[in-house]
């Protein structure tokens, strides 16, 4: 990493699902989630992002959440808003306000839908940096938004001085060898995907954005914690173990599977919002037997 950048957290940071409850946040299972995400050794939190059910949040909603999230943590961790959007200038618009009420960094999705060439993901992603003050996380997942981004955008987006990490989901971990040998001293690059932690952090990663530690935060956290100790036998040996679990909270689109183990543990209710729904009960029955073989339930 440039000695101009800080890295924004080393480790696990959670992707944290937001509760609802009669059609509404439901803020007292929040602060109880966040509270438990913290006392299990996480080692940030982000909100709002795709497990948070951002796209389904009202404005009002997206902004509240940011802040209590941020007023709840009270600086403890960092604190990482989502707040791309598919129109750059909302994006920017939210991005300001999670910089007013002291989010440590954003995360920001390649606009979904509308999409956007390799040129507009520059101007868009250079646009928000320009206009906001706090650093700044790429998150590329293409499999959600049909965009995807190429190394030579991350070559360009990485001269700025405030986009200093990606979130890589792609899967593609040659893509990922290419990006850290390429911009390894410019960018920091997280997991986006709970089985390929330790794949993405032998290859330099500084840590996960994940869905695993919503459950399991200290063993999320362990996992990373070992490969930045240099111990990846250990490390491994989390990862394998896990992995079964890691592909039942993913046997249906993220986040059903893990409220839905979240509502099992009584953390929160199962409630989501369409066009998510309550999981088709063989890959239920799948994710309970997957928590009771590691004595979760």
């Amino acid at each position: 990493m440039s000695k101009f950048k800080k890295t924004i957290f080393t480790g696990a940071a959670t992707a944290i699902i937001t509760p609802f409850s009669g059609g509404k946040i439901d803020y007292d299972s929040f602060g109880r989630i966040i509270e438990d995400q913290i006392s299990g050794g996480i080692d940030a939190i982000v909100v709002a992002g795709t497990t948070g059910e951002a796209a389904t949040l009202t404005h009002e909603e997206h902004c509240e959440c940011m802040k209590y999230v941020v007023e709840k943590v009270e600086g403890r961790v960092p604190v990482i808003a989502g707040t791309g959007s598919n129109d750059t200038a909302y994006g920017i618009e939210l991005s300001r306000y999670a910089c007013e009420v002291g989010a440590d960094a954003l995360l920001l999705v390649t606009p979904y839908y509308n999409k956007a060439s390799q040129k507009g993901l520059i101007k868009s992603f250079l646009e928000t940096a320009d206009k906001t003050d706090k650093p700044i996380i790429l998150y590329n997942v293409p499999s959600r938004t049909g965009c995807n981004i190429t190394l030579p955008v991350y070559r360009e987006l990485a001269k700025h001085e405030r986009i200093v990490a990606v979130k890589e989901a792609s899967g593609n971990l040659s893509a990922v060898a290419e990006l850290a040998a390429e911009c390894g001293d410019s960018l920091d690059i997280y997991s986006g995907n709970d089985d390929q932690i330790v794949p993405i952090m032998s290859l330099g990663g500084k840590g996960v954005i994940s869905v695993l530690s919503n459950i399991l935060p200290k063993q999320t956290h362990d996992m990373a914690q070992f490969c930045l100790d240099g111990d990846y036998a250990s490390a491994r040996e989390l990862q394998l173990k896990y992995l079964k679990l890691i592909n039942s909270l993913f046997c249906e689109v993220n986040p059903i599977p893990v409220k839905t183990a979240a509502a099992l543990l009584g953390w929160c209710s199962e409630e989501m919002r369409l066009p998510l729904c309550e999981m088709e009960e063989a890959n239920k029955a799948r994710l309970i037997a997957d928590m009771k073989a590691h004595g979760i339930l």
